[in-house]
């Protein structure tokens, strides 16, 4: 009869973990330097899987990246990172591979 309940056990605790949500952020924000809004969505704005000390500042120097499992206020989105990468200058270097890749346009 134990080895039923161990097996039991096993099956109940492998379910719950399947059946649970993957962890993810709801709402990424950037803030600027003068602690202002530039980026608020659903998306984060840098590739996830490097360091954020390497990524986030390569957004906008000295901006800070919080994100959320709570999606309020995202419903707004916000990118002036977009705009600020428009105007920067053609031959600036920057790392293609620690930014994300750019969004298609919404019609």
């Amino acid at each position: 009869m134990r080895p039923f309940l161990a097996f039991a056990s096993l099956t109940v605790g492998l379910a719950g973990a399947v059946s649970s949500p993957a962890a993810s952020a709801a709402c990424y924000v950037v803030y600027g330097p003068s602690e202002q809004v530039i980026y608020r969505a659903s998306e984060p704005p840098v590739n996830l899987s490097f360091p954020l000390h390497q990524t986030v500042p390569v957004l906008a120097p000295g901006a800070t990246l919080v994100f959320s499992l709570d999606n309020h206020g995202c419903e707004s989105e916000v990118d002036l990172l977009s705009q600020s990468a428009a105007s920067r200058q053609p031959g600036a270097a920057q790392p293609p591979a620690l930014l994300r890749a750019p969004r298609a346009p919404r019609g």
